[in-house]
């Protein structure tokens, strides 16, 4: 492969990976700005989302990548153990960044979304990867047995590992917005990011051009799926009810008025009949927010906790909208009405002042529940 076509591509994938790092940064700072109330909610425990900041940091991992493989080719080092290494560790690092963005993903699976003590667990996986191929490319550098270079192979799995979880999240946070065609689309570039990395491992795929070629295309590809993974991020916020504008009055058992006037929602009447556990968490809900003090305003959500399972949250949600009979547009979403503050703790959006128990039905809430 003529040398002048590899530079190419090592230059077009920094600066490919450059300004795509650049216009994340440019729209996570926009963002942070113009939606800090609401990124920030709670008064306790106050938190941003860095899911963008995580993937551009990732981008920038990619830039740093071709600088190296740029001077590898430029000083005859493409062959050595210590392009190697370099070249594995930063996709461990890259991996790294992106495991992390998906924390902070809505439709990441569950065992990764918020869940802190699980991505601790993955993040130290990452770093015995790490560990484990800087010992092989010290030890039997680019040995491969049956044209397969042994020492590339745990960064393989671990990136594997990756774009299964990447290709769920996205395609889950697309169809949710109602971006079709761009979950497809975000699945096929994860796999061919996926394919771009095997000729690392496969002696038989190493085609200069082909490989050049897939490169090229999916990091292309990658930073036109963040940016409309941040405007799609940009147009939810923006939809997303203020607190300041959200009621809700208990005003009988299993019966409530809400008013959400930006969802089309104003003193809306809503009996939760027989719904009686969906009741009550929310009531447990709108109690702790209004009559307690900020830091034990929040529920805890796990197997141990006040709510033993974040299906119960869901079904609030889903009850509600049912009642309702809401259109498309205006369905709520958990996030709507539940804030997660972190560890496995929510508490309701709404404004105590907001928040209006009748005294009798509070009075027996209190004699009839021990989680206040």
């Amino acid at each position: 492969m003529d040398a002048s076509i590899t530079q190419f591509h090592n230059i077009a994938h920094i600066f490919i990976s450059l300004i795509g790092a650049i216009l994340l940064l440019a729209i996570y700072y926009n963002i942070r700005t113009r939606f800090k109330t609401t990124l920030e909610e709670g008064q306790s425990q106050k938190r941003i989302d860095k899911g963008l900041l995580y993937l551009s940091f990732g981008m920038l991992v990619w830039v740093v990548a071709g600088v190296w493989a740029y001077s590898a080719f430029k000083f005859n080092l493409t062959n050595s153990i210590a392009n190697q290494i370099s070249i594995n560790l930063l996709s461990t690092i890259n991996n790294l960044f992106w495991l992390l963005a998906l924390y902070y993903f809505h439709n990441a699976p569950t065992f990764i979304y918020r869940n802190e003590k699980n991505v601790k667990i993955i993040v130290i996986i990452i770093v015995c990867v790490a560990s484990l191929t800087l010992l092989l490319s010290n030890t039997i550098g680019n040995t491969t047995i049956s044209g397969i270079k042994l020492a590339a192979l745990p960064d393989l799995f671990l990136t594997t590992f990756l774009c299964v979880l990447m290709a769920m999240s996205f395609y889950r946070t697309f169809m949710h917005r109602r971006l079709k065609l761009v979950a497809i689309i975000a699945v096929v570039v994860i796999f061919l990011l996926f394919v771009s990395q095997l000729s690392d491992v496969f002696i038989a795929l190493d085609n200069d051009f082909n490989n050049h070629l897939i490169r090229i295309i999916t990091k292309t590809s990658l930073v036109a799926i963040f940016l409309v993974l941040a405007s799609s991020w940009v147009i939810e916020l923006a939809h997303t009810p203020k607190p300041k504008e959200m009621k809700i009055r208990f005003i009988d058992w299993s019966i409530v008025t809400l008013s959400i006037p930006s969802k089309g929602i104003v003193d809306a009447h809503i009996d939760f009949k027989s719904k009686t556990t969906q009741y009550r968490n929310l009531l447990l809900f709108a109690y702790r927010r209004k009559h307690l003090e900020p830091n034990q305003q929040c529920i805890t959500v796990n197997s141990g906790g006040d709510i033993k399972s974040q299906t119960y949250l869901t079904r609030i949600i889903d009850n509600i909208n049912t009642i309702l009979n809401l259109e498309t547009d205006n369905k709520l979403e958990r996030k709507d009405l539940i804030t997660f503050i972190g560890e496995s703790k929510y508490r309701l959006r709404i404004l105590p002042e907001h928040i209006f128990i009748d005294d009798a039905l509070l009075a027996e809430f209190l004699k009839n529940t021990d989680k206040y």
